[in-house]
């Protein structure tokens, strides 16, 4: 009876852990076979409904700008007069961390001298404008309406409505069959799952770029990856252990410190009233061009092969990762209201992120003009921010502190994703058992360690490629559930009687 009733508590964990056996048995010994149907799958999926992504980001944005403005607006997430659970500051801070984190280092430099280099559109707005402009579209309002309109969702549903933060119960009147309601639960826990240990394997590789470009030869790669790998979730478990208030807050706070030092470093060495006009010109501009853009229409569609390899690309990463970082925020967002929610999650970040990227791109841009012309030294996303600071001082300085920020990031994405995951599995509560966060931590060490040893390996094979496919291919079906919902998540009845109580 003890392990029939063991089997009923845990019957998603099992499936999942099951699932994430076979899956890595099949990379592991049909690599080219597994990766070949992935390319495929992938291309389809972004050919067919890359333009069906282009105009829900659109619907997304326009949602919650609405919401905003309605009554609906002044709706707490929570019991009526309920206070937020942390501070604006620790709140924003964890929230950014979580949605975005290593990445803003990944492609702080790269993409935006990317696209000054192969600009997108052929317009009348200057190249480097254009550059930033277009680096703010695909980092900017749509990406963080996946997250938002997702995390409030399951915000109201979880704190206003006294649902679990589980698709399986907040779908229960969407007429979708129980079975499948419960493969939503598993898809959303795997896609999880391969998307943080992407992540984690990512910046682990750019960790080992960093100490090879300060120190070259140095190291092994694959010890030292593997050795920051497990550092990072020995120290995410640390974090999830804690809770949110102890761990996963401090880390975030310190990550924001630290970014701040760093971008204040940056304007420091760079042309502080270009990288200021290039900013408020790419803004202006991001903000008019946004719904063409939005939509690729006329002389704002830079073109299928494009699309499909960075838009589209994108907007199914935003989409897969959704679900896991749509539940962290709205856990953490206990006590505010939709209109605080969505100013805090739509505009904020985004705007520090456009902050971020000119402070970085226009900085790069002079680099490149005061060079004569670009050779290509920042087309690396793994090395390009150490290159980046090695043409100023105290760069050594500088890189470690970098490795520190990656490091953070990393941390913090583990960490939440380690939290979530805990509350999936231990049917939806929102204060999960610590076993299951020991469970999941030991999990994505696992899943990050062999997919790195397998990199090894089979060099022939991108294997962390693998898993950004992956998410591409599951961010179709969240796509589709998110065009279920109800946009303003109240059905009439429940709408009016909330709104009667303001």
């Amino acid at each position: 009876m003890k392990s029939l009733k063991f089997l009923q508590e845990n019957a998603v964990l099992l499936i999942c852990i099951g699932i994430f056996v076979i899956f890595s048995l099949s990379i592991l010994f049909f690599t080219e076979a597994f990766y070949d149907l992935l390319v495929r799958f992938s291309l389809f999926i972004r050919s067919w409904f890359g333009r069906y992504y282009l105009y829900l980001g659109l619907v997304c944005v326009i949602i919650l700008l609405l919401l905003t403005l309605l009554p609906y607006g002044r709706i707490i997430l929570g019991k009526e007069g309920e206070k937020p659970e942390f501070s604006r500051l620790s709140w924003l801070a964890m929230l950014y961390s979580a949605g975005m984190g290593a990445g803003i280092l990944l492609r702080a430099v790269q993409e935006p001298v990317f696209m000054l280099v192969n600009p997108p559109l052929d317009t009348e707005t200057s190249a480097r404008v254009m550059a930033l402009e277009y680096t703010f579209y695909q980092w900017g309002f749509t990406a963080w309406a996946f997250y938002a309109l997702f995390a409030l969702i399951i915000g109201f549903a979880v704190m206003s409505r006294n649902k679990k933060p589980l698709l399986s119960n907040i779908l229960q009147k969407q007429n979708i069959s129980t079975p499948l309601l419960k493969g939503l639960d598993i898809l959303v826990i795997l896609t999880t799952v391969t998307g943080v240990t992407g992540a984690i394997c990512l910046g682990t590789t750019q960790i080992t770029g960093g100490f090879n470009y300060l120190i070259p030869e140095a190291f092994y790669a694959l010890d030292l990856n593997i050795g920051a790998l497990v550092l990072i979730c020995v120290l995410a478990f640390i974090s999830a252990w804690q809770g949110l208030n102890k761990g996963i807050k401090m880390v975030s706070n310190i990550n924001i410190a630290l970014t701040t030092l760093l971008f204040i470093y940056v304007l420091l060495q760079g042309n502080m009233l270009s990288i200021l006009q290039n900013f408020m010109a790419a803004l202006y501009s991001y903000i008019i061009d946004f719904i063409p853009m939005s939509l690729a229409w006329g002389n704002f569609d830079p073109g299928e092969a494009f699309l499909k390899e960075w838009t589209y690309y994108y907007w199914a990463f935003w989409i897969a990762w959704a679900p896991f970082t749509g539940i962290f925020i709205a856990r953490i967002s206990r006590g505010r209201s939709i209109r605080e929610f969505i100013l805090g999650v739509l505009i904020i970040p985004s705007l520090a992120s456009f902050i971020w990227f000119s402070g970085f791109g226009d900085t790069a841009f002079n680099l490149i003009s005061g060079q004569g012309g670009y050779s290509g030294q920042f087309s690396d996303e793994f090395a390009s921010l150490f290159e980046f600071f090695s043409y100023f001082p105290w760069s050594g300085t500088v890189n470690i502190l970098i490795i520190l920020l990656l490091l953070g990031f990393l941390i913090t994405s583990a960490d939440s994703a380690i939290y979530v995951l805990s509350m999936f599995t231990d049917n939806g509560k929102l204060h999960p058992q610590k076993k299951h966060r020991l469970i999941w931590a030991v999990l994505l060490a696992i899943g990050g360690v062999a997919l790195l040893v397998l990199s090894e390996i089979k060099p022939e094979v991108d294997i962390i490629n693998i898993l950004q496919l992956l998410l591409i291919i599951t961010s179709l079906p969240f796509c589709i559930i998110n065009s279920r919902f109800d946009p303003f998540i109240l059905k009439r009845s429940q709408g009016k009687q909330a709104l009667a109580n303001y």
